[in-house]
């Protein structure tokens, strides 16, 4: 009953809808593609944090995985303004001095290669009289 010069778009009555696969084929490939994006611009803080090997690495990897599972994109948005921000290492010299200080603290008299303290400048015999001198401006 079907007239003979039907449309490409048309699936016949006894075949496969090529139409239907193609389409089919294109939205699985669509939605992999805009995913694999998602996923790429969804760690982009963390990696710029991890490529400029900042201190604050950990702390944007977490607020990522917050975003993600929250989806409260302000934790997106700290995560990147983190990962662009340079914020100063204080750890490492402050450890270099309590490091420094544990030494000095730990050290005895009398090891290898330290000197001895100094002892006390001799304290003044009594009697004897130290002449100050006196300006008279």
């Amino acid at each position: 009953m079907a007239p003979h010069h039907l449309p490409f778009y048309l699936a016949p009555g006894s075949g496969t809808d090529t139409l239907m696969v193609v389409m089919g084929v294109f939205l699985i490939g669509t939605v992999l593609w805009v995913g694999t994006l998602y996923w790429k611009l969804h760690s982009l803080p963390e990696r710029m944090a991890h490529k400029s090997q900042k201190l604050q690495f950990e702390f944007v990897a977490v607020l990522g995985l917050i975003s993600l599972f929250t989806h409260m994109h302000i934790f997106w948005v700290a995560g990147l303004l983190l990962a662009l921000i340079d914020i100063p290492d204080f750890g490492t010299p402050l450890r270099s001095i309590a490091d420094s200080v544990e030494k000095i603290a730990d050290a005895t008299p009398g090891e290898e290669g330290e000197v001895p303290p100094a002892s006390p400048p001799p304290a003044d015999k009594p009697g004897t009289v130290r002449e100050k001198e006196h300006s008279h401006a």
